[in-house]
């Protein structure tokens, strides 16, 4: 069946991505060395050494290769410079990272970088217009949060972070299994979002795995590309990186440590900036700053959440009602557990659908999933963390007193608001019964326009 292109909706979401890409590129350019993508650099450089046979774990390594290049190291915040003294090229990504980045290491690094922050937005427009496909029950609704979102971009195609190609990509591969359409394209893209961040990815992937059908097929396909790729770059790399996974390890533990980027603690680098950690151990740790009890215990809460979504999956059959409860669930849960930051919280594009569903299906939980998934989709937005990082930003907030913990729960509220949204999805995925979506709507319209949707 032929895709209808719904003009209209691709202009807005545009304009939207429009706004986020020339902000960053105004960010950007404003920058030391004309260039503030240090995550792009970074992964940059770090796929040239993978290419070369170098040992891209070693940072000294990188910082070689960066310079052999004619670069200089990326700027540095007056927090890096306080904690490292120096720029650390940190590579905290799996080999088949590197694979995949292949194409992109081919290239001179301006012109790689070029079509990277490119790339970027045009993905975001392409999967916020798929999404909002995907909720015909409200249109009007799905459209402002999927326009809200890439609105709000601005940090993933400012540093160039990988999740703004993996995250479109997820939601891409999606929307193909769902609709049963470009099968082989949305194989491609998961496999590549898999090899590249399998922390995002990786549960919806699973869902399609748990769910049957020709999505299983699809899933088991990806994970065969996976593999080969996941096998390819371990034999790569071996020769010149023997002790990979010891010095993966290791530059992992340097910027978790207390103050470093990824530190979920009140003194983490990043926790009070512009793109702070989302995952549980960032509330967590306002009440022991200890990764021995804040990893633990979020693993066992998000874990938890996830095992129960696992179950309700597996006892639901696939209508489609149940696979978008059921997605967008997965991509809230997804936040809880493990690091994430608040530019992986684009894959919250894929709990539209579901939101426009149970609003379209009228009752109290209307009103509970537009406020949970708005919440979610807010709290981890740019702008909202812009203007609290401007109002607290001259503000000492210990967390040694009741008082500070809660205000720095308020000043940090994502992780809470997450775990709230997910709850309640997973909550609604156990009771829910297709019928209860026909009531209040007329469902062969609604089935009629979402076959029409793209």
């Amino acid at each position: 069946m032929r895709v209808r292109i719904k003009w209209k909706r691709i202009i807005i979401l545009a304009v939207c991505a429009s706004v986020s890409y020339f902000w960053a590129a105004a960010i950007r350019a404003g920058a030391h060395d004309g260039t503030r993508a240090n995550d792009f650099v970074n992964m940059y450089y770090g796929t040239r050494c993978f290419l070369e046979h170098k040992d891209l774990y070693n940072p000294q390594t990188v910082r070689a290769e960066l310079k052999a290049d004619g670069g200089r190291l990326p700027e540095m915040s007056a927090g890096e410079k306080a904690i490292s003294g120096t720029w650390v090229m940190v590579q905290e990504y799996l080999p088949p990272a590197y694979l995949a980045m292949a194409p992109f290491g081919f290239l001179p690094r301006r012109v790689a970088q070029a079509l990277w922050m490119v790339l970027i937005p045009l993905l975001m427009i392409v999967a916020g217009y798929l999404a909002w496909g995907l909720a015909p029950e409200a249109p009007v609704l799905a459209g402002c949060m999927a326009g809200f979102i890439l609105l709000n971009s601005v940090v993933v195609m400012t540093v160039g972070n990988p999740a703004g190609i993996v995250l479109p990509f997820c939601v891409i591969a999606a929307w193909c299994f769902l609709k049963e359409r470009y099968a082989l394209a949305g194989v491609v893209l998961l496999a590549w979002s898999l090899a590249m961040k399998p922390h995002d990815a990786g549960l919806v992937w699973l869902y399609f795995v748990l769910a049957g059908g020709t999505g299983r097929k699809r899933a088991l396909q990806t994970l065969g590309i996976t593999a080969v790729l996941g096998i390819c770059a371990a034999l790569w790399i071996a020769p010149a990186s023997p002790h990979w996974v010891g010095e993966l390890h290791g530059q992992i533990a340097m910027i978790s440590a207390h103050g470093g980027a990824s530190d979920a603690g009140p003194t983490g680098l990043d926790n009070r900036g512009f793109s702070p950690i989302v995952s549980l151990q960032n509330t967590l740790a306002v009440f022991k700053d200890d990764a021995h009890f804040y990893n633990p215990v979020s693993y066992a809460i998000g874990g938890g959440l996830i095992l129960a979504w696992m179950i309700a999956v597996l006892r639901k059959r696939r209508s489609r009602e149940e696979t978008l409860l059921a997605l967008a669930a997965i991509s809230i849960l997804t936040m809880l557990p493990v690091y994430h930051h608040a530019e992986d919280a684009k894959l919250l594009l894929l709990a539209i659908p579901g939101c426009a569903l149970l609003w379209a299906a009228g009752g109290a939980r209307r009103w509970m999933a537009l406020g949970s998934t708005a919440a979610a989709i807010f709290v981890t937005s740019d702008i909202p963390i812009v203007a609290m990082v401007a109002a607290t930003g001259k503000v000492a907030i210990s967390d040694s007193t009741i008082g500070g913990k809660v205000a720095l729960l308020l000043v940090q509220p994502a992780p809470l608001v997450l775990l709230a949204a997910g709850c309640f999805y997973v909550c609604v995925l156990v009771r829910y019964r297709p019928a209860e979506a026909r009531s209040g709507i007329d469902a062969a319209a609604v089935e009629r326009a979402a076959g029409a949707t793209a």
